[in-house]
């Protein structure tokens, strides 16, 4: 294997690392979303059943408060998980373009030196670099399994406009 081919198992890897780092991101963000659906449902349960004791003032604004909670969880979780998933595509096209600047010199110095050390050390490390891009496309495919479970059926992905507090105060008072 000479250092070209090293290069490109090493950008798979690379790659294979990115999409394992956004499945992981993907599950928290869906994992975020089924929280606050979750406390949205209690919130809205214990609401319903303490709603006799109260008056319609603060029922009014309990569930105004509830909304605005969600909002603000749904607009950080959404700015917190886009942030890490550009992080993550920075990374990844810095370090493959690390990777082929490093295949290209290695090239370049045994072409101006005519030393082929670096294509023996390639070909020596190359069974070892297949074997942990398999593990690695591996770990990939089961972060991805791992983030579909999260969402499940029924969790809505962040990335879809989420109405503000502001907008679903002024269309209740509208109905």
């Amino acid at each position: 294997m000479s250092a070209k081919n090293l290069s490109t198992v090493a950008s798979d890897l690379i790659a294979s690392y990115g999409n394992t780092a956004k499945n992981v991101i993907d599950a928290y963000r869906a994992g975020g979303e089924r929280v606050v659906s979750l406390l949205e449902q209690r919130w809205n349960r214990a609401l319903k059943e303490s709603r006799p004791e109260l008056t319609a003032e603060v029922a009014k604004n309990a569930s105004a408060a509830q909304v605005a909670f969600s909002t603000f969880y749904f607009k950080g979780l959404s700015l917190t998980t886009d942030g890490a998933q550009q992080v993550v595509k920075q990374l990844v096209k810095v370090a493959e373009a690390g990777v082929e600047r490093a295949a290209a010199n290695a090239a370049l110095f045994e072409e101006k030196t005519g030393v082929t050390a670096l294509q023996t050390l390639a070909q020596a490390t190359a069974p070892g670099a297949l074997a942990l891009s398999k593990l690695a496309a591996q770990i990939e495919q089961k972060t991805a399994d791992l983030a579909s479970k999260i969402a499940g059926d029924d969790v809505t992905t962040v990335s879809a406009k989420r109405p503000s507090a502001f907008s679903q105060r002024r269309t209740a008072k509208a109905a």
